[in-house]
């Protein structure tokens, strides 16, 4: 995989958010276990005090445009503030009811409206999908047969990491993205690996509200936003999109921050698609440390949301100490050494928004920090900075530098760049006659696609709305066709393979062949 040439942004999002989990998880654990008091309000607010001086300096420095923090300290927000431009375009400022895109972080919210629906009794976090959603199905019958809403909010259902986000750069809508899984080979068997799957936990999400005869989006907004006043979040991109006060994605290009996508998330509205200000979600933050209570009033079941910070998944090992970390249902779970509950999460677009939540229950003590860039690490180095502040009176390490070292060096979170298209080869072959390649080809998980003439070249066109991208000779029977969406690569491969009658008969394309799904094979012409 491949680097745009002048776009600097992840282009593997599974990596980065395995990365940025594994990452995470090491922070609780580099402090020695000294102090077993509480955290008092002195150390909170010398925390925030340097925290703010941080913060003021990324914007200070051009790290990225903009961004906002709020932090819950004994059921109470002590600090919600914004830096920064909401828009480089526009230079408005963010402020507190900024509205961003979260990102993953939705996974967390996404699952405090599980554990709301859970608590009312219908449903179990062990309900069965072939229950709820009898029209959903898996690869294997019996995986179809046997897994529930906990298996996928726990990432251990067999599907490949990420299965599915191609489907959606594709264009593809949110059913017809959950009924193309079946065609989906499972990476490993049922229950045994941790695999990071924003549409396996769609589905749970969509059948847990199909019990109680709802659309997700309706089910966010009556079981949690509007019980918390949660006025400025919602789980629809139109709903972001008709904000006056939101902050807009960036990239980096040629070395400034510029506007330039826009990330319609609405097929993975449960695991993705949440809009929010830091301001509603300090209510977000208050319920999760209340055991599911705000303002005195139990809004979600303590048990229910309690399943939702317990280690469900090993999903590796601290380098440093050997201790485990876990994912829970939407949370990663993690101890540190005085044995404390962390929960936390982030969330990242390659099109331009880092996000992240970071909670100590037993300190009553959380902070979420929202931003308007592509992840650099900014978010959960702040985040984390904070925490241990607060907690040990200074960071057991330099968080920053730590996290913004992992995400500049593609390297570093192991992506792997592949073969190198833009540059030609010594003596390429001519291609065939045009005719050669023309017609439509098809696969079971990705559907038809097509290869037409156009201005006097070749171009592939894609997915149920025909986007359509001009292809480029390589070399022999081998063109070349620039990706875009959330999982874009750059240039990518497109090889055809010649049957004896001087026609292709199938064609490879490459970036979507990432797990040998990628070949599509001519539909014969009709005579």
């Amino acid at each position: 995989m491949r680097r745009s040439a002048k776009i600097r942004m992840p282009i593997n999002r599974a990596i980065v958010m395995a990365q940025m989990t594994a990452l995470i998880l090491l922070a609780p654990f580099c402090a020695t276990a000294q102090d077993k008091s509480h955290v008092t309000s002195e150390q909170v607010t010398r925390a925030i005090q340097e925290l703010e001086k941080l913060a003021q300096k990324q914007i200070q420095e051009n790290a990225l445009p903009g961004l906002a923090i709020a932090i819950v300290f004994q059921d109470k927000a002590v600090y919600a503030k914004g830096f920064g431009v909401r828009d480089v375009n526009t230079k408005a400022p963010v402020d507190a009811d900024t509205v961003f895109q979260l990102a993953s972080v939705s996974k967390s919210v996404g699952s405090t409206v599980v554990a709301e629906l859970v608590g009312e009794g219908k449903i179990t976090w062990d309900s069965k999908l072939s229950v709820l959603d009898p029209a959903f199905a898996m690869f294997d019958p019996w995986v179809t047969r046997e897994i529930t809403i906990r298996d996928m909010y726990a990432h251990r259902s067999g599907l490949p990491e990420h299965a599915g986000d191609l489907l959606e750069d594709l264009g593809f809508a949110r059913a017809e993205i959950l009924h193309r899984l079946r065609y989906q080979h499972p990476a490993s068997s049922f229950r045994s690996h941790y695999a990071y799957t924003n549409f396996g936990m769609t589905e749970g999400a969509v059948a847990a509200a199909k019990a109680y005869g709802l659309e997700w989006e309706n089910a966010s907004e009556e079981k949690l936003y509007r019980p918390l006043g949660m006025t400025s979040t919602s789980s629809r991109y139109a709903d972001f999109m008709a904000r006056r006060n939101k902050a807009l994605g960036h990239v980096l290009v040629d070395g400034k921050w510029v506007q330039k996508f826009k990330r319609d998330p609405d097929a993975q509205s449960p695991t993705g698609g949440v809009s929010s200000s830091v301001n509603d979600l300090v209510k977000w933050l208050r319920l999760q440390l209340g055991d599911g209570k705000f303002d005195g009033k139990q809004v979600v079941d303590k048990g229910a949301l309690a399943a939702t910070h317990h280690p469900h998944m090993l999903t590796g090992f601290n380098p440093f100490t050997g201790l485990p970390g876990f994912y829970g249902l939407g949370w990663g779970v993690s101890y540190d050494p005085e044995g404390r509950l962390r929960l936390n999460h982030s969330g990242a677009f390659a099109l331009g928004a880092a996000t992240h939540v970071n909670l100590v229950p037993a300190e009553q003590l959380g902070i979420v920090v929202l931003t308007n860039a592509y992840p650099v690490g900014i978010a959960e180095g702040l985040g984390t900075t904070f925490l241990d502040t607060a907690l040990y009176g200074k960071p057991t390490q330099d968080w920053l530098v730590l996290f913004k070292q992992r995400f500049s060096n593609p390297a570093a979170i192991g992506t792997v760049l592949g073969f190198d298209y833009s540059k030609s080869p010594a003596s390429p072959a001519p291609a065939s006659k045009n005719s050669a390649y023309l017609g439509r080809y098809t696969n079971d998980y990705f559907g038809d696609i097509s290869i037409i003439e156009k201005d006097s070249g070749l171009a592939i066109v894609q997915g149920p709305k025909n986007k359509t991208f001009p292809m480029k000779h390589y070399d022999r029977d081998t063109f070349t066709y620039e990706t875009e969406g959330e999982n874009a690569v750059g240039r990518s491969g497109i090889t055809f393979t010649i049957g004896p009658d001087g026609k292709a008969t199938q064609v490879l394309v490459e970036n979507l062949n990432v797990r040998g799904e990628g070949v599509f094979k001519r539909i014969p012409d009709q005579k």
